[in-house]
């Protein structure tokens, strides 16, 4: 009995410094999460945000006006074989003015004092180019001027002659027939001397001779003025 009560008194003795040694360590990692860990957390938190939240640069944004006058633009012609064109017509004297191919800004320059201006080597893309223009003053843009359509084309009009041959030889009638084929809406010209063409693209010609050797020159044009030629030697004896 009597050790049974003393191995009792040593089992409550050692659970109560068991409970005071938890309450000990309990109290210890409170002071350490208060002090120490959750400030450093907080810090470290702080640090990541402010790396992957960088902040971006402020852009300036340019309002539309409609008090501003938008230029007039002068583009004298429908397609060009160019890939660089001038721009020229008036706007406000004295005012930046911008030149715009498709939506993205080509060029600029300054009106004069009669608001004359003239925009150099603006950069066509091949096709069809939408070309505006647009007055700034300030941070402040006009409206769009009128939209004028500009087609850029470098390449050569096929050109097919089907007769005649060169070096024919023609008797009797001082005529030769001149025939063959180009693209659909292709101006032809033999010796400067236009010919109707067909909505396919043929043609055909009965071209007056003279004695002896003809050069007839057949020549195809398209709107961007690209040219194809093909010389032909007739001789009429």
């Amino acid at each position: 009995m009597r050790y049974r009560y003393r191995a009792a008194r040593k089992a409550a003795k050692k659970s109560k410094y068991n409970f005071l040694a938890t309450i000990i360590i309990i109290t210890f990692l409170l002071f350490a999460t208060v002090n120490w860990i959750l400030p450093n957390l907080i810090q470290g938190l702080g640090f990541i945000r402010g790396f992957f939240n960088t902040q971006t640069p402020k852009k300036i944004t340019t309002q539309q006006s409609s008090t501003l006058a938008p230029p007039v633009l002068n583009i004298p012609y429908e397609a060009t074989n160019s890939g660089k064109i001038m721009v020229k017509g008036y706007g406000t004297p004295k005012t930046k003015v911008l030149i715009f191919v498709d939506e993205s800004r080509a060029g600029e320059t300054e009106s004069l004092e009669d608001g004359y201006f003239e925009v150099k080597d603006i950069s066509l893309n091949l096709g069809s180019n939408s070309i505006f223009g647009k007055t700034q003053g300030g941070n402040t843009d006009s409206l769009p001027s009128k939209i004028i359509k500009v087609f850029f084309d470098s390449e050569k009009p096929t050109l097919d002659i089907y007769e005649p041959g060169d070096n024919t030889e023609v008797h009797g009638d001082k005529k030769v027939k001149v025939s063959g084929k180009t693209e659909s809406g292709v101006k032809v010209f033999v010796n400067n001397r236009r010919v109707i063409s067909n909505s396919d693209g043929t043609f055909s010609l009965d071209y007056p001779l003279n004695e002896g050797d003809n050069t007839l020159i057949i020549r195809a044009e398209d709107i961007a003025q690209n040219l194809m030629e093909i010389q032909r030697r007739v001789i009429f004896k």
